[in-house]
């Protein structure tokens, strides 16, 4: 009895490491800066969706962000980085708006570092 509770205690603890540090969601999402819509990011269920956008390098770009979660840590979005922090509204969009970058990877994340982002800059083709 006692070596199923550890081996069920073991998988949960798996499955926690495996949801907050290790889950990295497939989509990625393209923002154009040439008078394209606004991005919404979903932050919902522990995620954001897309969690990983790409955008053009040296060209100013806003993300929009949509707060569907209640819990207090979905309540920030921070770009370490870009020394950008921007609290979001509960059910209702919030622009993020991003200064012209250069080419490189710039992670976002909530207070906490749980929901996690990632902001991909590419050069022009």
């Amino acid at each position: 009895m006692i070596g199923l509770i550890n081996l069920v205690g073991l998988v949960l603890i798996g499955l926690i490491v495996w949801w907050f540090w290790l889950y990295r969601p497939a989509a990625t999402a393209v923002q154009s800066a040439e008078g394209g819509e606004e991005l919404t990011i979903r932050v919902e269920s522990g995620v954001y969706l897309p969690s990983r956008i790409q955008l053009p390098a040296e060209e100013p770009a806003t993300l929009r962000f949509l707060r569907k979660d209640s819990t207090p840590c979905a309540e920030m979005v921070l770009f370490d980085e870009l020394e950008i922090a921007q609290e979001l509204a509960l059910d209702r969009t919030t622009d993020v708006h991003l200064p012209p970058l250069p080419a490189g990877r710039y992670p976002f994340t909530c207070q906490m570092k749980m929901y996690r982002g990632e902001l991909e800059v590419v050069e022009k083709a």
